[in-house]
């Protein structure tokens, strides 16, 4: 029997949205563990890969439950398990690999910048080449919720830069990847977050979701393929 992708949660209502609809056309077996819930993170050896999900946490939090993850995610480099890292997944990971977490200069939250543009990422030379984004143009459209940023340590690579935030899209080691920005949004997930995140419910709920039906075509397109490619990238499919 294959061993299970790992999907590791740290709040419930921040699930997997469009990355499930790829799980299941690959019919890739996973193993969902909620540490909002209490439930223990399992040793990652056991799986196939790991997918780290958003959430309110902070990387830099000096609980049991985090410090917890970040050793869990010592083990995954040290062992080069494909890891894929969502929002507070990419800043767990840059924590773990020796980098810091750090307050964004100006916080990060939906489809558009403070300015009026889109939230774009922007692949380096380096992400250009990376099989990751095969089948992907240079510059994405993104969705983001996040106050906090990282400061990558050498070891890392930067993969797509953002106008506000620079650091988005990073590369760790062999096989793990770490992604600032939501690109796993779906109608309801959306509908659930703006019904629980603070953040959001300062932004018009009617413009958000127009915002979204606009660009859902190209969004998904991109969520799929990222999702695709890492499976492929960690030789899960």
């Amino acid at each position: 029997m294959p061993r299970p992708l790992l999907i590791i949660q740290h709040i419930t209502h921040e699930g997997l949205g469009l990355l499930a609809k790829v799980l299941e056309e690959y019919n890739v077996p996973s193993s969902t563990v909620d540490l909002s819930k209490g439930e223990p993170y399992p040793d990652p050896r056991g799986h196939s890969g790991v997918i780290t999900l958003g959430g309110p946490q902070s990387a830099n939090d000096k609980t049991a439950k985090m410090l917890v993850e970040l050793d869990n995610i010592r083990i995954i480099l040290q062992e080069n398990i494909p890891y894929l890292g969502i929002c507070l997944g990419m800043q767990t990971l840059v924590k773990a690999a020796g980098g810091t977490v750090t307050a964004c200069p100006t916080k990060e939250t939906g489809f558009f910048g403070p300015d009026g543009s889109p939230f774009t990422v922007n692949l380096t030379p380096e992400g250009s080449k990376n099989p990751l984004f095969n089948n992907l143009g240079s510059t994405l459209r993104v969705f983001q919720l996040h106050g906090e940023t990282v400061i990558l340590p050498k070891e890392t690579s930067l993969l797509a830069t953002g106008k506000f935030c620079k650091n988005q899209i990073i590369k760790a080691a062999n096989r793990a990847y770490g992604i600032q920005s939501h690109f796993e949004l779906t109608s309801e997930l959306l509908l659930s977050w703006l019904s629980i995140d603070r953040d959001l419910q300062k932004l018009n709920k009617k413009q958000l979701i127009d915002n979204f039906r606009d660009i859902q075509a190209d969004y998904e397109k991109t969520g799929t393929a990222i999702l695709k490619n890492f499976l492929h990238v960690g030789e899960i499919i």
